[in-house]
This record gives C-alpha cells, structure tokens and sequence, in this order.
C-alpha cells in the first residue's frame, strides 16, 4: 500500500462516469470523478497499465505537490524550493503547459515561462549545468494547474494524448478522435456480443475501437511511446510484464463487426487503418451506399454512426438526415440506433423519437448521441408482446 499514489485521468466531458468503472475495473483503488477527470490510486506498474489499457483517458497525470501562490514571486519560489534531482537532470529537455483560471494569475505562457525559469535556476544550483526546454518533444513534461492561489504541480506520465492509438495513418474529412470513439461505444451500452455496424465508416474508427473491445485488446497496444519510458525509474521488464499478461486475455469476437460508406477514399483508409491494428480478421468493410442497404439476418443489431454535421456538407442536411430516419425505419428492424450529431434541426427529420439523449463534445461542437429503438414491425405491437410475455410468464 505505502508504493500507491495519487494519479489524475483526464477525459472528454461526459465520459467521467465511463472512465470511472473502466479504472474500478482494471483495479484502480480510491475512484473518484471530477470535472472531466477522474482520480485514483495505484503503484508504478498500475500506471503502466493504465496508460497501455485505458480507453476513455486521454492523459494520465502523477501529481507532485501543491502550494499557494499569491503574485509570481511567491509561485517561484515554491517551484524554485522542490528538489528536482529525482525528476530531472541537467542532461534531460522538458516542457511545462500552465492552465490559469483566476485573477492573479491570467497569462498561461507567462506562468510557463516563470515556472520553466525557477527548475532551470534549481537544476543550474544543484549541479552547474542548466537543462533544455523542448516543448515539441520533452523527456519530461509538467502540468502546472493555478486556481486563483491554488498551484498543483504534477507528471505527465502519458506524453502524446492518448486518442494516439498508433494504428490511425489515414484519417477522413472531420474523424472522430478515438478516445470519444471508444467512450460512445460503452456510453452506448454495447455488450461486446451484438452484431455491431457503422454504416458511414469513414476512416474506421468506431469499427476498431468496438474490435479492440470485442477482443480484449489493450487499446493503446500499437502506441509507439509512452512518457514514463524516459524517467529515471523506467522499468521496461515490469511493463513487458504487464504488457504480456493483457495480451493474454486477447479472444476473438462473439458477434460480426462491419462497415460501409460509400465514398471509395474512406473505404480505402478504413482498410488501411484496421490492417494497422491487425483487426482485418475480425472487421469487414465495403464499398455500399447505406440509404440502399437491408440489414442482414434477423438477429439484432447494434449500429452507430457519425454522419456528417452539415458544416462541410453540400446539398440539403435535413434531407439528409430524413433518409437516414427513413432507412432505419425500413430496413434495419430489431435494431438499436445511436446517431450523434452536432446539428439538433437536422435530428429532427430523422422521424423517429430518441429514448435516449446524451449531451457530449466533439472537439468544441456541443453534441447529442441519440438513440432509436428500430422495432420488429411498430412500436405499439412490441409492446404488445412483451406485455403478452409477461402475462404468460
């Protein structure tokens, strides 16, 4: 227990409660969710983990001390009095990002800047040599967080967002980031089992993120780096232990997972992606027009789709959007229907009432994940059966 410490897991709005069960369930201890960010303890190699298995984080953050500053001078120096000989050496670059909400502090760079200044100024004192700034490409990188007096200092253990998978080499007009991708699968309930389409692929993100899913794929499996690996207590043969034991797990999916656009450029990017991530076994793309398409066999089925949001779109969204209501009307029964859009007009013409609204974001774009129960026949005889079921139960 005295090895634990407290990590922060960033994640999009919304996905909180998402990213919470997923660290309950990979054993994180102490969960708790904030404000697009979830808290938990763990040791070193629970943080290895959590970085090469979580699908709803999008940084993962090892705080390392908090303070009160009041003015520029007072935040100097409590970044000047920390020993930074276990972080950083005068050999290795680092970088600081600083969000400042407040009245004192207003000036992230500025904040940056001073903070950079105190650790250069410290690590000069403690060994005569001064260290690097690289802000492109760091060996450590720090996260300086100020409300009004409030200063929390802390390790990104992460680098690069998260939502960099490794296996996306070619992207769509406008694709969704992974990271949201895999939060609007579980947010959509999807048990892992159901047949599972995107019928407007795009590049195919929705269908990896669901395969790596289905398959007990550690999601950031194919990633090239992680920030850790360049500490000084890297462990590489403990994180090749944990690495190995995920990769244990991995099982072929239950239920079909396919797709279909109808542009051959995303078509061909799909293909392109999903062989990066060694999914070609278990994904099937093709080349189809969904407004012409009849869902296969009886059993059900769960789709989910990001159709365009009418910003880049010519001709007439709401027309659009009315043939996407109408096709789930008259070729997908028994069907589970999530949609997100950023235009809420436009999901007005889909014709069907959502049971179900989830407000989220898409980058800066409020956005509704919406569901339509697509019935065997009408609504009105489906509850009809089960309520016939229930009687003769």
């Amino acid at each position: 227990m005295e090895n634990n410490f407290q990590m922060l897991a960033k994640c999009f709005y919304g996905m909180e409660p998402v990213l919470l069960e997923e660290l309950r369930n990979l054993g994180a201890l102490e969960v708790s969710a904030g404000n697009r960010l979830v808290k938990f303890k763990g040791d070193k190699g629970f943080m290895y983990k959590a970085n090469l298995c979580l699908r709803n984080a999008l940084k993962i953050l090892k705080p390392l001390f908090e303070f009160r500053a009041g003015g520029e001078i007072e935040l100097y120096e409590n970044i000047y009095q920390f020993d930074w000989r276990n972080i950083l050496d005068s050999k290795q670059t680092f970088a600081i990002d600083s969000v400042v909400h407040g009245k004192i502090f207003n000036h992230s760079l500025y904040v940056s800047q001073r903070s950079k200044d105190a650790i250069v100024d410290r690590i000069r004192k403690d060994t005569g040599q001064r260290p690097i700034v690289d802000t492109h490409d760091p060996d450590i990188r720090l996260h300086l967080h100020i409300f009004d007096k409030h200063c929390s200092l802390s390790l990104d253990t992460s680098g690069s967002s998260l939502h960099h998978r490794g296996y996306r080499s070619l992207t769509n007009i406008a694709p969704i980031n992974e990271v949201l991708a895999a939060g609007i699968i579980q947010t959509s309930a999807w048990d892992r089992k159901t047949d599972f389409l995107d019928p407007m692929c795009g590049s195919g993100t929705f269908l990896i993120e669901a395969a790596m899913m289905a398959c007990n794929i550690p999601a950031n499996l194919h990633r090239k780096a992680f920030a850790f690996e360049k500490w000084k207590d890297w462990d590489k043969d403990l994180f090749q232990k944990i690495r190995s034991a995920q990769l244990s797990r991995v099982s072929s999916p239950v239920g079909k997972i396919y797709g279909f656009d109808k542009a051959p450029s995303a078509i061909e990017k799909s293909i392109n992606n999903i062989k990066n991530a060694g999914l070609e076994e278990f994904i099937q793309v093709n080349r189809a027009d969904f407004y012409n398409s009849q869902k296969m066999g009886d059993q059900p089925l769960h789709l989910l789709t990001n159709p365009p949001y009418g910003q880049r779109l010519e001709g007439n969204i709401d027309e659009m959007y009315q043939k996407i209501g109408n096709t789930f009307k008259q070729s997908y029964p028994n069907t589970n229907a999530w949609l997100i859009s950023s235009n809420f007009d436009a999901l007005k013409f889909i014709g069907l009432r959502p049971t179900k609204k989830i407000k989220l974001f898409n980058g800066k774009m409020e956005t509704r994940l919406c569901l339509f129960p697509i019935y065997e026949g009408t609504k009105k005889i489906h509850k009809i059966k089960n309520q016939e079921n229930g009687q003769s139960s």
